[in-house]
């Protein structure tokens, strides 16, 4: 016999402390002490106060649910969870699973009270016996309140509380079971158990359970899957069958003949449940639990960065995103299954995961801003050569945002847009040579100026000369748009761009103005690009970009304060004639002419960055707005040339936004407009194709001089352009200015002067091949010649 140490109590004093806790469980909730607690020896002083400081009431926290996220046709995206549960009534719960948890784990449940005394003496002596506690004796309400305790606590030291295996911890558990017999009846406490109850292999409660050992509901157990599901509780890791089964076929035969003991089944009931396979493997059901394990991993993990950026579910990220896991919401986002599908098709058709380059594309509805897809060549994995965890289609602040590509001559729009909005005709001439020096031009900025010494921007295409505003669009002539956007003001400039929601997006900064702006400036994320551009096919109506339209909690009631949020950024006149000057980009000769398909009208922009890190396009109907990129992820960002793309090697000659991008963008779209009506843009009015101008006085044949003054008296800038142009007037004088006078020219724009070297030459016409209007711009754009997808107008 083992000497008895200080603070041991033999087994005759804890059977008193017993059945003196016993006597008074029907007490305890009413505060009362324990007069006989110095009966027990040392400790049970602790035992009292333990009793006398804890609440009279459990109070739980609401069961851990797994949320959804569903696509715009209610098809799911996601479960998200931290346990697997699907609460149900005890109704739906099948009568044999009732009986087989109630026979194996507390068989006189429904005879006594919130202690079963004849069970927990008999534990209760043999844990003495054997010095330490050994065999369980809770009933299944205290087994309820322990997990509670552990599923409410928060910190490691409040698990190990809510599990010692010490007496305290049990009285403790006896005074919340007598709170809980009283406000709840035997069978709500059951069904609470069983919803909370953890069943192995991830399956938290038993409809989860039921639906992934058997792929059946709680409502269709038979006999031998309740008995299983009954054994797991005791030891849920134990006894999973997934990775013991003979184990857990044990442990379900225990089940089996216990309730055979109790006369709760038949002999032969048992005999026929105990010769059948504890599972069958291919009945098994996991659910993917996370946005890595669903279809659109890259689209669903925005998503979460959206609910949590809200703040509507927590003050911090880990708050927010265990509240998402827990609470069981229904969250419905804008992905369109069959936008996404056309638009991953786009890349597959034209990108491979093996490329050294990657590609990407955002597709955006106007008048709302919901994202309806996101694809891009690499899809989520850690495979470094065909895999990414990088989405290259949103911005850096988003979890796992790449954080965008330089844009390139994308960027243009921005200054056509600018450039309407302060007055600028359509038909806006300037002399575009194919190499300017701008190194001591001044820039406006919204901070006073700028300029870039040694600047020296040349064009990408053949075509110079003295241009229009939409012959240079329909070129991409870079020497007419750096002119224009010094003429405008970069400040302008910067505005519009920034009311259409352009930003670096590595930084999340306003864009930088600078000389070469419109060339391209920052980071750009596909969808801030697309998003922008939808705002032109919305007629002005700039959307913040939408991914979740909805959420419902558990009690499907709505949440927070989703879907569009909508503005005017633009006037519908600026956006009509930013429409009209990129859709002739899609006409014959344009450089997106190749890519123009169908009935509706089309729009778009190309974009190729210096030493061509990454190509684009980026274009729109009035239904859908899509940005395509191609670049180099490199950490240096090097040249697409040489590098793979679709399999192949790109050349020099090959890298252009039309011919890499733009390929990406038609079969997107071509894919996302089909069987769609037609649509069309409005047509700009007068005011805006001839400009918010004024007349030019006629300075032609005139001294330098005497034209500067008479143009600065009414009302305009003047410059002189350098050197001498061929020209029947008097050597020194005044050949022509730049707009023309017949153009008119917005107030306060700079005139250039073009003085003549005294020849017979006349002014150089009209580059071939670009579109005019009539009257030397006045009355609206002449429309295509031939049908907007026709092959003998020279499109593909």
């Amino acid at each position: 016999m083992r000497a008895r140490e200080k603070g041991d109590r033999g087994v005759v004093q804890s059977v008193v402390l017993f059945l003196g806790v016993s006597v008074l469980s029907g007490a305890l909730a009413a505060g009362l002490a324990i007069p006989f607690a110095g009966l027990a020896g040392f400790g049970t002083e602790k035992t009292a106060e333990t009793l006398q400081d804890l609440p009279i009431e459990l109070k739980t926290d609401p069961l851990a649910v797994k949320s959804k996220m569903v696509a715009a046709d209610g098809s799911l995206i996601a479960t998200l969870f931290e346990q697997n549960r699907v609460p149900v009534k005890l109704a739906q719960v099948a009568p044999i699973m009732r009986k087989a948890i109630v026979s194996i784990e507390d068989d006189r449940f429904y005879e006594h009270g919130a202690l079963d005394a004849k069970g927990t003496l008999r534990a209760l002596v043999r844990n003495q016996s054997e010095g330490g506690v050994s065999q369980g004796g809770s009933s299944i309400t205290q087994q309820f309140v322990k997990l509670s305790l552990i599923e409410k606590a928060q910190t490691p030291e409040q698990v190990k509380a809510a599990t010692a295996e010490t007496y305290q911890r049990k009285i403790a558990e006896l005074r919340y079971a007598v709170a809980v017999e009283k406000q709840f009846s035997k069978d709500e406490i059951l069904e609470k158990y069983l919803n909370l109850a953890n069943f192995g292999d991830g399956a938290y409660g038993i409809e989860a359970a039921a639906q992934h050992y058997f792929s059946v509901h709680a409502s269709q157990l038979n006999l031998q899957q309740a008995a299983m599901l009954a054994g797991l509780v005791k030891n849920p890791t134990g006894y999973d069958p997934t990775n013991y089964a003979k184990r857990s076929k044990d442990r379900r035969d225990v089940v089996i003949n216990r309730m055979k003991e109790l006369n709760v089944i038949t002999a032969k009931q048992a005999a026929d449940a105990i010769r059948t396979p504890v599972i069958d493997p291919k009945k098994i059901r996991k659910d993917p639990n996370g946005c890595a394990n669903g279809p659109y991993p890259f689209y669903c993990q925005w998503v979460i960065s959206q609910l949590v950026d809200s703040k509507l579910f927590g003050k911090t990220t880990k708050e927010s995103e265990h509240y998402i896991k827990t609470a069981g919401l229904t969250i419905k986002t804008g992905l369109d299954p069959r936008i996404q599908a056309a638009a991953q098709k786009a890349i597959d058709q034209n990108s491979k995961p093996t490329d050294q380059a990657v590609s990407a594309t955002t597709v955006v509805e106007p008048g709302t801003g919901v994202v309806k897809a996101m694809a891009q060549s690499r899809r989520y994995g850690s495979d470094k050569k065909t895999e990414t965890a990088y989405n290259f289609n949103t911005e850096k602040t988003y979890a796992g945002g790449y954080g965008g590509f330089q844009n390139g001559s994308t960027m243009k729009a921005f200054t056509i847009a600018a450039a309407i909005q302060k007055g600028f005709p359509l038909t806006f001439r300037i002399n575009s040579p194919p190499t300017i020096d701008l190194g001591d031009v001044k820039f406006s900025t919204c901070d006073g100026t700028v300029r870039s010494p040694g600047y020296h921007p040349s064009n990408s295409t053949k075509v110079s000369g003295d241009l229009t505003m939409v012959d240079a669009a329909r070129a991409s002539t870079n020497t007419y748009f750096v002119q224009l956007s010094q003429k405008v003001g970069l400040c302008q400039v910067g505005k519009v761009a920034a009311a259409l929601g352009m930003h670096d997006g590595q930084t999340g900064a306003a864009l930088e103005q600078v000389p070469s702006m419109t060339l391209g400036v920052g980071l750009i994320a596909p969808l801030t690009l697309a998003n922008a551009y939808a705002t032109f096919a919305a007629r002005g109506m700039y959307c913040t970009p939408v991914g979740v339209t909805s959420v419902l909690n558990a009690a499907a009631k709505q949440m927070g304060n989703f879907g569009p949020k909508c503005r005017q950024a633009i006037s519908q006149q600026v956006a009509d004639g930013t429409n009209y000057v990129l859709h002739q980009v899609m006409q014959p000769g344009g450089t997106g002419g190749h890519l123009n398909f169908g009935s509706s009208d089309l729009a778009g922009k190309t974009g190729t960055i210096s030493d061509n890190k990454a190509v684009w396009f980026s274009g729109y109907s009035n239904r859908f707005a899509a940005a395509a990129v191609v670049a180099d992820v490199h950490p240096k960002a090097r040249s697409l040339v040489g590098q793979t793309h679709d399999g192949d090697t790109l050349s020099f000659s090959e890298v252009s936004g039309s011919g890499v991008a733009g390929p990406i963008w038609e079969a997107a779209m071509r894919g996302i407009l089909k069987g769609l009506p037609a649509t069309h843009f409005v047509a700009p009015d007068d005011k805006t194709i001839r400009g918010d101008v004024k007349d030019i006085p006629s300075v032609t044949g005139m001294s330098p001089q005497d034209a500067t003054d008479k143009l600065q008296q009414a009302g305009f800038g003047v410059e002189v352009a350098s050197g001498t142009v061929k020209s029947g007037e008097q050597a020194g004088t005044v050949a022509w200015t730049s707009p023309r006078q017949s153009d008119g020219a917005p107030e306060g724009a700079t005139i250039t002067l073009y003085i003549s070297d005294g020849s017979k030459g006349q002014q150089p016409p009209n580059p071939p091949g670009t579109p005019t209007t009539p009257g030397g711009g006045h009355g609206k754009p002449k429309p295509p010649t031939c049908p907007v997808w026709n092959p003998n107008c020279g499109g593909r």
